[in-house]
């Protein structure tokens, strides 16, 4: 099992999640990351939507969170981060953050 991962993602915060200064609602982010995601499905490239769409400041990388270890990230981020394959891009996953979308890159 590997040490370390890297990871790119896409965050959609609402307004209460944690260090949130969104507006959105809950739903409404709900509704937003799973377009995203139907889009990435569908062939659309992860890092322009990135760019387009994340609350998170990697957006502005195409979303690259660059190398990670265990621990430095949130649980139910980091189970996911490192339970996919190379390549893959996850499931929307919910965390105090807000919502993501997970693409896997090394």
């Amino acid at each position: 099992m590997s040490d370390t991962v890297r990871a790119s993602h896409i965050l959609l915060m609402y307004a209460g999640s944690a260090r949130s200064t969104a507006t959105r609602s809950k739903q409404q982010a709900q509704q937003q990351i799973a377009d995203i995601k139907s889009q990435i499905d569908g062939g659309a490239d992860f890092a322009a939507l990135a760019k387009q769409h994340s609350d998170c400041p990697s957006g502005k990388s195409g979303g690259d969170l660059g190398a990670f270890g265990r621990g430095q990230m949130v649980k139910a981020f980091e189970d996911t981060a490192f339970g996919m394959p190379v390549g893959q891009v996850s499931d929307v996953v919910e965390t105090d953050f807000g919502y993501h979308i997970i693409q896997r890159t090394a």
